[in-house]
């Protein structure tokens, strides 16, 4: 037996030992106990460990079934695997290395449950239209953009939202055509479920009064039924398939980018929500260069040439670093956009009641076909509908039973009241993104009547029937740092303050709550809750250092919170003074 297997055997002891003689448990042991002690304090090895190091000097917190832990040291050996934390420390050797924390906050690397790490490199190599407050100030952001790229053949970009300017109406191809004219212009909404093209993109893509909106998509027209501009979800596709692919070696520069700005906001793990099979060949070839110092969990684009191109699952690769376990599957678009499914109509457009990407024969049919290749399906679903759809089609495929797969609805946005016990019943993870709460409350209002607007983004809903809940960001839709996402889910206001009191407050979250659903519970979500998430000995090493302790600062000011420090395996990554 090694080294680190008789330290973890002295420490559950040593930490069972001290539970059963503690007066509060109740067990009187007498002097068996004391003997118990006696062995495992006088059965240390040696007093120091080289390859061992210890960060001390920090408070420190990690979720637990209670709520959270409380420790003040951590150890972990030369692979990067925890050893010990806190008082369990007392029972082994001291360690090699000693790092004093200078009193700042440790906390177990932060997990986004559903983002999109590849989008983000690819955006911030793109024009970004983030938080564009008009149309005008938008137009002038393209025309400095195209300006200064006179030999690009498409001119691309994503991020505006028209429900943050003034009109809060969808913006047309003549708007673009006023500043480029000579080249398409495909522009993404925040959400990725709609484009803004110019009139040369869409003449490229032949799309005239003839041409039929695909099933999942539309192309918005006007009063003369001309193609506005607008293509939303599936009839996006009409224009993107002509935009150059880009190449494996491009994809892994967009990886490094986005892996870099995830370390520095204190991002361990990223669960990849859709990859192809050539994104995901690009990120194993950043992995191979060393500079994956992030955990991604994958999600690979539901196709069936994806899936057979891929074949099997594969776990735990370079360290468990990377894994491919999941299938993404869209059941409807987005509420911005107007795709996502609902069970009536939107209530500020009577006419439609959004988009369903599969019925449910198909979906159920692409659930069974993930899973039975060992696969968790996780799909897109924002509207109730389409919610109602996904579970109706999981219950099918599992059987009407709990899957070892732990399959999972993305976003579980809008949510039928009565369909909200099911994700329990079902053992659906309900992987979700607080911020969104905060960003589309004024929509959602918008869109839905108070009725629907019970089962929306409800948390506290969802959690008190026993589900599973894990917490993402979707970024880039919304900003990558974790801390607004936590903010979001303890205040339910945005970073303004607004509304007083929260928007439907009683869904909020504590702190320790959320930090379980950005830590173990993700971890969870992914089936490496062993492995990471925790900070508990044989889990590996990764967390963060704040100079800001979250629980001792007022809540609202959760989203001002600063990462110093990132680690993955007992290594720094990020460093924010470096």
């Amino acid at each position: 037996m090694n080294n680190i297997y008789k330290f973890s055997f002295l420490i559950n002891l040593f930490s069972t030992m001290r539970k059963l003689c503690s007066p509060k448990s109740g067990t009187r042991i007498g002097s068996a106990c004391v003997c118990m002690l006696l062995v495992a304090a006088c059965a240390q090895p040696p007093s120091e460990i080289a390859g061992n190091t210890e960060i001390l000097g920090f408070k420190g917190y990690a979720c637990a079934d209670n709520g959270v832990a409380r420790f003040d040291r951590l150890r972990f050996d030369s692979t990067g695997k925890v050893v010990c934390r806190g008082e369990d420390c007392d029972v082994l050797p001291t360690a090699g290395r000693r790092i004093d924390a200078g009193g700042m906050t440790l906390w177990p690397g932060l997990i986004d449950a559903h983002a999109h790490l590849q989008v983000l490199g690819k955006a911030r190599q793109q024009l970004d239209l983030t938080n564009t407050p008009d149309l005008a100030t938008t137009l002038d952001r393209l025309a400095q953009w195209a300006d200064s790229r006179p030999d690009d053949e498409w001119i691309l970009g994503r991020g505006w939202n028209q429900m943050q300017w003034p009109s809060k109406t969808f913006p047309a191809a003549a708007d673009l055509d006023k500043v480029v004219a000579d080249r398409p212009v495909v522009l993404e909404r925040v959400d990725g479920h709609a484009v803004w093209v110019n009139t040369a993109a869409l003449e490229k893509a032949g799309i005239n009064r003839q041409t039929r909106s695909p099933n999942g998509g539309e192309i918005l027209r006007d009063e003369n039924a001309e193609a506005t501009g607008i293509l939303i979800d599936n009839a996006e596709t009409l224009v993107t398939r002509y935009i150059p692919k880009i190449t494996i070696e491009g994809a892994a520069d967009g990886y490094r980018i986005a892996i870099r700005e995830a370390n520095a906001n204190g991002l361990t793990g990223v669960h990849e929500a859709g990859a192809s099979f050539e994104q995901l060949q690009a990120l194993k070839s950043v992995a191979d260069g060393g500079d994956l110092t992030l955990r991604v969990y994958a999600m690979l684009s539901d196709s069936d040439d994806n899936l057979d191109r891929q074949g099997a699952p594969e776990i735990g690769l370079y360290d468990d670093r990377i894994s491919i376990r999941s299938v993404k599957i869209y059941a409807d678009g987005a509420l911005g956009s107007r795709g996502a499914a609902l069970l009536s109509a939107y209530q500020d457009r009577p006419e439609t009641a959004g988009l369903l990407f599969l019925e449910e024969d198909a979906l159920f049919a692409r659930i069974q076909k993930a899973n039975g290749l060992g696969y968790q399906a996780a799909i897109h679903a924002i509207g109730d509908r389409a919610n109602r759809i996904a579970l109706n089609a999981i219950a099918r495929a599992q059987k009407g039973e709990k899957s070892p797969l732990r399959n999972r609805i993305e976003h579980a946005q809008v949510l039928s009241v009565q369909d909200i016990p099911r994700f329990s019943q079902l053992g659906v993870i309900a992987s979700m993104q607080p911020v969104h709460a905060t960003s589309d409350m004024w929509m959602a209002e918008e869109r839905l009547d108070p009725d629907r607007l019970a089962g929306a983004y409800a948390w506290q809903r969802l959690r008190k029937t026993g589900a599973k809940l894990a917490f993402g960001s979707d970024f880039p839709v919304e900003p990558v740092n974790p801390f607004f996402g936590l903010h979001a889910a303890v205040t339910r206001q945005d970073r303004q303050g607004e509304p007083p009191g929260g928007w439907r407050a009683a869904e909020a979250m504590s702190l320790e709550t959320a930090l379980c659903g950005f830590t173990r519970d993700a971890a969870f979500a992914a089936g490496e809750e062993t492995r990471v998430g925790s900070l508990l000995p044989g889990q590996w090493a990764d967390f963060i250092l704040l100079k800001q302790d979250p629980f001792a600062i007022d809540k609202s000011d959760l989203w001002q919170v600063q990462v110093q420090e990132t680690w993955l395996a007992g290594q720094r990554v990020y460093d924010r003074n470096h």
